[in-house]
C-alpha cells in the first residue's frame, strides 16, 4: 500500500520533495498558496490544493489527518509553519517533518511536535523523498548524478538468509559493498554468513532502480 504524503509549501525544496515521492509511488497532496504553482505542479502529483497556509480553518479543511505523512516546507516563516505543524499533531498525523532555516526555528517547531527537522543546506528534496519512502533506509549519499550510496536494515524476510540464497544483485540491482554487525563495519564479506536482525548493508545501486528496494 503506498503512502499518503502532504507537501505543505511548493518552494525549491517542496516542489522537488513533491514530484520525487510521486515518481516513488507516493500519493501525494501539494499544496501551496499561489494558484499559479499549484496549477503547474498539477500534473506532476496526485492532486494539488490552493490553500491559505497561514490560516487555521483553511489547514483544517485539508483532511491532514488522512495523511501518513505530513512535510511542513516553508522554511523561511515560522509563523505558518507553526500553525501547519500544530494542525497536522492536532489531527493525529503519524509523522510530521519540517523544513526550518535554521537551529533555532528546528527548536521550536520541534517544541511544538515537529518530528523530525530539515535543514535545506543538509538535504535535497530527492533525498528527503526517499527516507521518506524507504523505512529500511538509515542513511543515503549521492555518488553522481545515477548512483547512491546506501546504509539498509535488511528486510525481515532477508534475516536468517545468507547473500547467496537473497541474489541481490539481480533481484534489486544492487551491490553489498560492506557489512556492519555491531557496531563494526566489514568490508570482507562472507557470502554465506546468514543476516541477523542487527546487520546493516551498505549497497550501491542506481538511483533509477531504488523503487526496487520499497
Amino acid at each position: 500500500m503506498s503512502k499518503s504524503i502532504a507537501v505543505i509549501g511548493l518552494g525549491r525544496f517542496g516542489r522537488k520533495l513533491a514530484e520525487s515521492l510521486y515518481e516513488l509511488g507516493a500519493d501525494v497532496m501539494a499544496v501551496d498558496k499561489n494558484p499559479d504553482i499549484v496549477t503547474s505542479i498539477a500534473d506532476s502529483v496526485t492532486y494539488a490544493v490552493e490553500a491559505n497556509v497561514v490560516n487555521a480553518q483553511s489547514l483544517q479543511g485539508l483532511g491532514l489527518g488522512n495523511m501518513d505523512v505530513v512535510v511542513i516546507a516553508m522554511g523561511t516563516d515560522l509563523v505558518a509553519s507553526i500553525m501547519a505543524v500544530m494542525v497536522a499533531k492536532e489531527q493525529g498525523v503519524p509523522q510530521v517533518v519540517a523544513k526550518a532555516s535554521d537551529k533555532r526555528m528546528g527548536q521550536i517547531l520541534t517544541k511544538i511536535g515537529a518530528d523530525k527537522i530539515i535543514f535545506p543546506e543538509e538535504e535535497t528534496g530527492f533525498r528527503t523523498a526517499q527516507t521518506l519512502m524507504m523505512d529500511s533506509f538509515l542513511e543515503f549519499f549521492d555518488i553522481d548524478d545515477n548512483l547512491c550510496l546506501l546504509e539498509i536494515k535488511p528486510r525481515p524476510e532477508w534475516i536468517g538468509k545468507n547473500l547467496i540464497e537473497l541474489n541481490l544483485r539481480d533481484k534489486y540491482r544492487v551491490n553489498v559493498v560492506a557489512v556492519k554487525d555491531q557496531s563494526e563495519m566489514r568490508s570482507f564479506i562472507d557470502p554465506k554468513r546468514p543476516l541477523e536482525k542487527d546487520t546493516k548493508l551498505l549497497v550501491i545501486l542506481e538511483k533509477a532502480d531504488l523503487g526496487r528496494l520499497k
